[in-house]
Parts: structure tokens; sequence; C-alpha cells
């Protein structure tokens, strides 16, 4: 896995994080009490982003340690993951 790969790697699993964190503890403008005429009730009013982001750093860091470790180790290649016989079975291992 080079630099660029990784990068992107990380990325990815940072994202994914964030959008299965940010939904948590969300306190809607229905949920205070306090509707803004013009707005839809469900509208945020408390989103607690800047914890998230640091609970979503820290989470994708260790994911992504353990898929790069995976990666690198080579426990798990391509090939392994060819489940149909397409690829060439002459591959060094």
């Amino acid at each position: 896995m080079g630099i660029t790969s990784g990068l992107v790697l990380y990325a990815v699993i940072w994202w994914m994080t964030l959008l299965c964190i940010a939904p948590l503890r969300l306190k809607t403008q229905a949920d205070v009490g306090k509707v803004v005429p013009g707005t839809q009730s469900g509208s945020l009013e408390v989103h607690n982003l800047k914890p998230k982001m640091w609970i979503t750093t820290g989470i994708a860091t260790v994911i992504f340690a353990i898929a790069a470790t995976i990666i690198l180790s080579g426990w798990i290649t391509i090939e392994d993951m060819d489940w149909w016989g397409r690829m060439d079975s002459t591959v060094p291992r």
C-alpha cells in the first residue's frame, strides 16, 4: 500500500465513521421546545460536531491501523477474495 492509497483509505474510513457517529445525541428544535417560525421542527439545535469529529478521528485511526496491518502483513490478499476463480492462479505467493 502506497502513501496515496493509505491516505485515501484513511479518508474513506474517516467519513464512514463520521456518518455513523453524527446522528448520535442530536437535539432538534422540537426536543428543546423552541421551533423557529419558518423552519422544520426537526432542524438541529445542538449538534456537538467538534467532539464528534475528535471521536471520529480516534475510532477511524484504530480501524485504519487494523486495516493497514492486515493489508501490509499479507494476511488477506486480493487473491484470497477471488471466490469465482477469475484471477490468474499462476501468481506466486
